[in-house]
């Protein structure tokens, strides 16, 4: 029986785990951190948000659409977690994904998984483990996956 791959993530960090099924242990594969997912919008924008610049000719201001950088900062860790549960997958040594993050990283994430990554996708859980100890997360994961729904 193939092994169990488990992402653990929000916005600033990440932790990769592999779990055979017997005995259900988690061993650390990786750990990605992302300082400027707790940055606020503001931080991260080069300009003002909202704010346009005008040429001079009536009607001539013009606002670009509102893209939130914080939002966009979340989606590139999105991706590039992503690409790095896809090259695990690619190995063949899992059966199944878990993941778990904390909402809204938890969609955003999911949005960036390829095909492959989302057949084996086993569950998605809003939960944020990232500041456990191994212990107390593999007690958490446990719970969440056995517990009755």
């Amino acid at each position: 029986m193939k092994a169990e791959l488990i992402l653990i993530a929000n916005a600033s960090q990440a932790r990769l785990f592999r779990r055979e099924k017997h005995p259900a242990v988690l061993v650390p594969l990786a750990s990605d951190q992302y300082p400027e997912g707790h940055l606020k919008a503001s931080e991260l924008a080069d300009d003002r948000l909202g704010h346009g610049a005008s040429d001079n000719r009536p009607g001539g201001t013009s606002f670009t659409p509102r893209v939130d950088p914080r939002r966009k900062k979340h989606l590139q860790f999105a991706k590039v977690l992503a690409q790095e549960v896809d090259e695990a997958l690619a190995t063949g040594q899992y059966g199944e994904l878990t993941l778990f993050a904390s909402c809204p990283f938890l969609g955003e994430l999911k949005g960036q998984l390829s095909a492959h990554a989302k057949k084996t996708l086993h569950a998605a859980i809003d939960m944020d483990l990232t500041s456990f100890s191994l212990d107390e997360v593999e007690r958490r994961v446990d719970h969440a996956l056995h517990a009755p729904h």
